[in-house]
């Protein structure tokens, strides 16, 4: 249970005549409602601000926009910010009583080149989250469309990326069982990703998610395409650190990009050191394309 958006009823004994404790549960019963409906409306009440705190013009959403994914915004109550990129914030929440992961973008008018390349990004992942059904992705929930903010509900893993895992732990620390368990459900969600015809274009361990259980979900497909339609792209997709050396130089590419990657996060898995450190993301990707010897693989001490 979120206690960012519900508090816990506590029920506590008492020595009292049956009838004095009912009168107290009633009363308890009665007080947690209106914290329940008070923190309802700030949460609604936050989700107003959010969207005028852009202080851009907004626009009228299309009928043709309203998809079958939807979202209830009278459903949903926003919780705490955990995490936050360029364009976009990742808010805990609660939609139709359910613990979820609310990542919001934000789609800026003034720059053409941006708001397009997030717009397509949102449909995209939109597009194929809603069609993903696997133990190790993701769980899509709803979307929702009210510019210049644009949401994307998934469920919420609590344990975080498996990079803030990795983090944690020493060099070399994860045991062969841990490594393998891991690596299996990472495996295990970009087969079923590649059965469907989806490429990733960005595996990272940022974008593996965790848990209650530590199993690890496939996450965040803004950059994802059919394999049959990624060659109308341009530029290079994904996280220079992760990134194959075909798509680094912007040479046509299969789905062998995705393998490439998960080699890297098998790596950081072994070492728990995050890919090409001590560099920068350009310093990676020229030693990348340019086949430049980087991996050192030294024995723990």
């Amino acid at each position: 249970m979120a206690t960012s958006c519900f508090g816990s009823l506590r029920i506590r004994k008492s020595k009292s005549k049956p009838l004095s404790t009912l009168f107290s549960l009633k009363s308890q019963m009665n007080s947690e409602m209106e914290n329940m409906e008070r923190r309802r409306f700030d949460s609604l009440e936050s989700w107003s601000m959010i969207l005028e705190s852009e202080n851009m013009e907004t626009w009228e959403t299309s009928k043709e926009d309203q998809e079958e994914w939807t979202a209830d915004l009278s459903q949903l109550f926003i919780g705490n910010k955990f995490a936050s990129g360029a364009h976009s914030r990742i808010y805990r929440g609660i939609y139709k009583q359910r613990a979820v992961a609310v990542k919001m973008v934000r789609i800026p008018n003034q720059k053409e080149e941006t708001r397009v390349k997030l717009e397509q990004q949102f449909k995209s992942e939109v597009a194929l989250l809603s069609r993903l059904f696997h133990p190790s992705i993701v769980q899509f929930i709803a979307a929702c469309k009210k510019p210049p903010v644009y949401c994307i509900i998934t469920e919420y893993m609590s344990q975080g990326t498996l990079r803030m895992y990795l983090n944690k732990k020493e060099p070399y620390s994860l045991s062969i069982e841990t490594i393998l368990r891991l690596a299996l459900d990472i495996s295990r969600g970009m087969e079923y990703l590649h059965s469907q015809g989806v490429i990733h274009r960005d595996l990272k361990s940022n974008n593996l998610l965790l848990n209650d259980e530590m199993r690890v979900k496939v996450a965040d497909f803004g950059t994802s395409c059919l394999e049959t339609q990624c060659r109308e792209t341009k530029g290079n997709m994904g996280t220079y650190r992760w990134m194959a050396p075909e798509m680094i130089k912007e040479k046509p590419y299969t789905r062998k990009v995705d393998v490439y990657s998960f080699g890297i996060v098998l790596w950081e898995l072994t070492t728990v050191l995050l890919p090409f450190q001590g560099m920068t993301p350009v310093q990676a990707a020229f030693a990348v394309a340019e086949k430049v010897p980087v991996f050192k693989f030294p024995l723990p001490q």
